[in-house]
């Protein structure tokens, strides 16, 4: 079977982003905070010859490279924040935390922007080779992890002139991601009432915290009256202080609100502001909210999804070694069998062995299964024709937002899982830079699906990035 040529650009280049995804590991950086991650990332923009454009949508994380003169425009979508209270050795095979409730990449993002910007390089260097006529980008995009950066970059016009978007996310079974996102907005409930001695003088006090808790009751019941597939979540920001005998004046809650698309979640989201206005006028307290951050569900494309499966069943899985499969063993021991077969099943896959890493790529005819999450990518795909490629770069059944993940994210297989990722995105990338005719099919696939309204962003006219509220 003939390479793609592509794959010759990623390997010629992947040493120094196995050294950007290790620094990104090592200085791991919450929503909005990812100074070092984004400088990073720029430096090797710079080093890599691409013209750099700073501060997108006014966010000082957000950075966008572009090489190339004319022709399409192809952009690839990188992330590089990380979680907070995840903090883990590297190849420990043990919940070991470097520094307690400290930051850690439980979600692979020292990985993501590091194969976003490899295919983007690979790319690069294959039009100034073959003089192809396109311009490649790459878009490191900050505070994917709840702070719906992508959302308001689309919002300020960052991918108007975009023809194709390629993305992925690390995981533990390759395959092209099919399903669509749960929409979800995040939103801040302050309450505000009225100070007073809890045992001197209880009835002059109006508990800002009581409308905190009676919120909460009011959603518990509001769930059994709500989409089967809608999630309401939430986290106690303020609780009014550490005083039991103070009659608490202050409190805040965020609440995290999806649905299967927006304007369902838009309509949960006014449900839940007329079960806090009812917390308030039960402890006649006050009540405002603030949207912090609101994404959509996610579209597929697929002419790219097709484009995407070819270029992923034609180079196969990850090359991994007998010795990648028995570091992989350790790691599966620490999980459960519920854990393991939720990654066959969230590929549309009944497991068949107990594998540690994956030797095989998800096929074409696969049941297609929901993500149960949300994405901010998501809102980048209603604009724009996109598609997403989940990667092979951890034990099978290792779950997002674990230790688990922290402590692979700088080993053999993670590398390996980052850099054939890397390889089917770039071929994808050029397969639609030289091929007018995929992209007009992708473009035509896009319109179809999003229908004559079209996108609706889901975020307020007047929210700005919670740079300072997340960061």
């Amino acid at each position: 079977m003939n390479e793609h040529p592509l794959w010759t650009y990623v390997e010629d280049a992947k040493d120094r982003f196995k050294a950007l995804s290790d620094k990104v590991w090592a200085t791991p950086e919450t929503c909005y905070a990812e100074k070092a991650s984004a400088a990073a990332h720029l430096e090797e923009l710079t080093f890599q010859g691409f013209r750099v454009t700073e501060n997108l949508a006014n966010i000082p994380t957000a950075v966008m490279g572009e090489a190339g003169e004319g022709g399409p425009v192809i952009a690839f979508l990188g992330e590089y924040d990380a979680l907070a209270g995840m903090s883990q050795e590297a190849d420990v095979f043990e919940k070991a935390p470097l520094v307690a409730g400290a930051n850690g990449h439980g979600c692979g993002h020292n990985l993501l922007g590091s194969a976003a910007l490899l295919a983007a390089t690979a790319v690069k260097n294959w039009l100034e080779e073959t003089g192809t006529p396109g311009r490649v980008r790459y878009y490191g995009c900050p505070a994917e992890e709840g702070g719906a950066a992508k959302a308001f970059m689309v919002r300020d016009g960052a991918f108007d002139d975009v023809d194709i978007a390629i993305t992925w996310h690390p995981g533990s079974i390759p395959g092209v991601l099919k399903g669509s996102s749960l929409s979800n907005a995040r939103v801040d409930f302050t309450f505000e009432g009225k100070a007073s001695h809890a045992a001197g003088a209880p009835h002059l006090g109006r508990s800002a915290l009581d409308g905190v808790e009676l919120m909460s009751v009011g959603i518990n019941y509001l769930r059994e009256h709500m989409p089967d597939e809608a999630r309401i979540h939430y986290a106690i920001i303020d609780g009014g202080g550490i005083s039991p005998n103070v009659v608490q004046a202050h409190a805040k809650v965020r609440y995290v609100v999806r649905a299967a698309t927006a304007p369902e979640m838009l309509a949960l989201l006014a449900r839940v502001r007329k079960v806090a206005k009812g917390a308030a006028m039960m402890t006649e307290t006050e009540v405002s909210d603030e949207v912090l951050a609101a994404v959509s569900n996610l579209i597929y494309n697929a002419p790219l999804g097709e484009a995407m499966q070819r270029n992923l069943e034609q180079l196969g899985p990850p090359p991994f070694s007998d010795v990648d499969r028995a570091y992989a063993a350790r790691f599966q021991a620490t999980l459960s069998e519920d854990d393991i077969l939720a990654a066959y099943k969230s590929m549309g896959l009944v497991e068949e062995s107990r594998k540690p890493l994956a030797d095989f790529v998800v096929p074409a005819d696969a049941p297609v299964v929901p993500m149960g999450g949300s994405t901010d990518v998501s809102d980048v795909s209603w604009v724009v024709p996109t598609i997403q490629l989940w990667g092979a770069t951890h034990a099978i059944g290792t779950q997002l937002h674990s230790w688990q993940v922290v402590a692979q994210g700088k080993s053999q297989p993670a590398i390996k899982g980052m850099v054939h990722a890397a390889a089917v995105m770039a071929a994808t990338g050029a397969d639609a830079m030289r091929d007018p005719d995929l992209r007009a099919r992708a473009k035509e696939d896009l319109a179809r699906r999003t229908g004559p309204a079209g996108y609706v962003c889901p975020l307020p006219e007047s929210a700005e990035p919670p740079i300072a509220a997340m960061a």
